[in-house]
């Protein structure tokens, strides 16, 4: 069952109900070849969620590597995603940048101003991400995250000027439909599907994603 969250006109947020977190993280294995890799979680204490990871100031409650080695950890083997999860149902999916794709991450404004204006310029996109605290992580093809200071440059923008930043080796991104902070769950803008299993390259899409970001300021 799909439940469809209004967010402008120009771009509807599908979400699944019923799918728990270790069916979810193998499908991205399986159906995306995506590597996958367990995170902290969620824990109610004395009536207030807080991260399992213990740190009752923690910045990302619920959604950062439980492990320093979380690198290494990173499985695309749905077999053992689903062995990782078995163990830790409730841990959040997180989801590698830098191999199978890289993400342009956003505010959320910006992002669906972006959205509009590549919906009427007919672009490709990938899969895009909207989180709880209101960014939007649009995946690209890897190595973006070397490309986009120039690209942004060249459109005549200075990168540290625009809250865009593009995550590559090192970095990841909270796949749907991990919950955390106080704020809900991350969901799909633009969900994964056949037609969008080939990714756009940074370059496709920086000019509606900077111009967006530069109105967003």
């Amino acid at each position: 069952m799909e439940e469809t969250i209004a967010g402008t006109e120009a771009a509807q947020i599908p979400t699944q109900r019923g799918e728990s977190l270790l069916e979810t993280a193998v499908r991205y294995a399986e159906e995306r070849h995506w590597d996958v890799f367990p995170g902290t979680w969620l824990e109610a204490v004395d009536g207030v969620q807080r991260c399992s990871c213990g740190d009752s100031a923690c910045a990302v409650p619920g959604a950062h590597p439980a492990r320093e080695d979380w690198a290494t950890q990173a499985t695309g083997s749905a077999t053992v995603a689903r062995r990782m999860w078995q163990k830790q149902p409730a841990a959040s999916i997180l989801l590698p940048t830098g191999r199978t794709f890289d993400a342009i991450s956003v505010p959320e404004s910006a992002g669906f101003l972006a959205l509009a204006r590549m919906e009427r310029m007919e672009l490709t996109l990938g899969p895009v991400t909207l989180t709880p605290d209101r960014r939007m992580q649009f995946f690209v093809l890897p190595g973006a995250s070397v490309k986009v200071p120039e690209l942004v440059r060249k459109l005549g923008w200075t990168p540290s000027s625009l809250d865009l930043l593009a995550l590559g080796e090192g970095f990841y991104v909270a796949g749907p439909p991990t919950r955390y902070g106080s704020s809900g769950a991350v969901q799909w803008a633009c969900r994964p599907t056949p037609a969008n299993r080939w990714l756009p390259d940074a370059e496709e899409l920086i000019s509606p994603l900077a111009y967006a970001c530069g109105r967003d300021r």
